[in-house]
C-alpha cells in the first residue's frame, strides 16, 4: 500500500503552500502562478506544486480557501486560476468568460468520532445519512441505524453533525447525493455549495471539518478521503447504487470513475455521484480548475495549461499515492482539445500547444508507460 505523508509533515507542507488570498494582497511579491479554491484537491495540488517546481523551476501558488471563493479571486483578477468541485454552469462560464476543466478525481466520505468503531464498520445509507444530517436522527442507537448494524456496539449518545460553513464543492457533492438519497433533504435542503443547514456545527474547509471530528466525540462530518487518512478519523462505509455497502478507497473511486463516460468534451463536465457498479463509491467526483478564456496575460494561462497538462499526464503517480484518481487518457486529450479551440489570445490566435510546451514531452512519457 502507498505511504502517505504523516500528518505533522502534512500540516507543514499546509502551512508552506497555503497562501492566504482573502484580498489579494498575499500575492503581491509572488512572481509565480498564482490559484486559490476547492480545499477537496489541496493535497494533490500541494505535491504536484512541489515536484513541478523542482522540474521546471516555475512556482505554483494555490491557497485552499474554498470553491465560491477561487471563482469570486478569478472573477475579480487576482489569480491566474480558480478551482471548483462543484461544476459551473454554462451560462455563469459564459458571464465569466471561462472554460473549466476537471484536474482529478476523488472521494467525499463520512467521519466519525465514536470510541470502538473502527474504520468501515459502521454502515450507512444514504437516507439515513441524511436524516442525521436533518436532525430526525439525533443519537448513536437509534433503530434505523442499529438496523443496518446488527452486533455493533452503538452508543446512547447525542450526534454532533459538522459542516461546512464556507461555499464549497465539497458540500455541493455531499448535498447531490443525499438530494438523490431522501426526498425530505431534497425538499427542505436541496443541493448547493452553501446551505441553509437545520442543524450541527458549522467549520471552514476540508480541514477544518476533521479537525472538528477528531476533536468532537460522538460526532460525524464529511471531508475528502485524503484528509481523513491525514487526520486518522474512522469512515462509514455506505451503500451505493447497486446495494452494495462500500468502504472508501481509491479503488472505489476509480471504479466510480470508469463507470462514467469519457468520450468527448461534453464529458468533460459530468458529476460521477452514484454511479453504477458493484465496487463503485456513491460520493465521487472531479475537482476543477476554471480558466479565463481571453486572458488579460495570456503568458500567464499558458503556464497554467503547462502545469496541469504535466500534472495530468506525468503526475499520476502521485496522485494515486495520496488516494486520488488521475483523469483517464481520454479525458486529458478532451481537455487538450478544449484549450485549443478555446483559450485566445486578445487578438484571436490560440494559444495551445504552445511552444515547448508540455505535449511533445508528455507524448514520450505516455510511450515509455507502454
Amino acid at each position: 500500500m502507498p505511504m502517505t505523508p504523516p500528518p505533522l509533515l502534512f500540516l507543514a507542507r499546509l502551512a508552506v503552500f497555503a497562501v492566504v488570498a482573502a484580498t489579494g494582497t498575499a500575492f503581491a511579491a509572488d512572481p509565480g502562478i498564482r490559484g486559490a479554491g476547492a480545499t477537496f484537491p489541496f493535497p494533490i495540488y500541494v505535491k504536484w506544486a512541489a515536484d513541478y517546481k523542482r522540474e521546471t523551476g516555475v512556482d505554483i501558488g494555490y491557497s485552499p480557501i474554498g470553491s465560491g471563493g477561487g471563482v469570486q479571486q478569478l472573477e475579480r483578477g487576482l489569480v491566474d486560476f480558480g478551482a471548483s468541485d462543484a461544476p459551473l454552469a454554462r451560462p455563469e462560464l459564459t458571464r465569466l468568460g471561462a472554460l473549466q476543466f476537471p484536474a482529478v478525481i476523488g472521494g467525499v466520505v463520512p467521519v466519525v468520532n465514536i470510541s470502538g468503531i473502527r474504520s468501515g464498520d459502521l454502515k450507512l445509507t444514504g437516507s439515513v445519512l441524511a436524516d442525521i444530517f436533518l436532525g430526525k436522527i439525533g443519537n448513536w442507537n437509534d433503530s434505523a441505524i442499529v438496523a443496518l448494524n446488527p452486533g455493533l456496539n452503538l452508543p446512547n449518545t447525542h450526534i454532533t453533525v459538522v459542516h461546512r460553513f464556507d461555499a464549497s464543492g465539497t458540500t455541493f457533492l455531499w448535498s447531490e447525493f443525499l438530494s438523490g438519497s431522501n426526498p425530505d433533504w431534497k425538499r427542505k435542503v436541496g443541493a448547493a455549495t452553501v446551505l441553509d443547514w437545520p442543524v450541527g456545527v458549522a467549520e471552514t474547509g476540508n480541514e477544518g471539518v476533521a479537525s472538528s471530528v477528531q476533536r468532537t466525540r460522538t460526532s460525524i462530518g464529511y471531508v475528502e478521503y485524503a484528509y481523513a487518512k491525514q487526520h486518522r478519523l474512522s469512515f462509514a462505509s455506505l451503500q451505493n447504487r447497486d446495494g452494495q455497502f462500500v468502504a472508501p478507497s481509491r479503488a472505489a473511486f476509480e471504479a466510480a470513475a470508469l463507470s462514467a463516460p469519457w468520450r468527448s468534451v461534453a464529458d468533460l463536465d459530468q458529476l460521477l455521484i452514484d454511479q453504477a457498479g458493484a465496487a463503485s463509491w456513491p460520493i465521487t467526483g472531479a475537482s476543477f480548475v476554471v480558466l479565463r478564456t481571453r486572458p488579460d496575460d495570456a503568458a500567464r494561462t499558458v503556464e497554467v495549461m503547462r502545469f496541469f497538462d504535466w500534472a495530468q499526464r506525468r503526475g499520476k503517480r502521485s496522485a494515486i499515492e495520496l488516494d486520488y484518481v488521475p483523469m483517464p487518457d481520454s479525458a486529458v486529450e478532451s481537455i487538450a482539445r478544449e484549450w485549443k479551440d478555446q483559450v485566445r489570445t486578445s487578438g484571436g490566435e490560440p494559444v495551445w500547444p504552445a511552444a515547448g510546451a508540455a505535449l511533445p514531452l508528455a507524448n514520450r512519457s505516455v510511450e515509455r508507460a507502454r
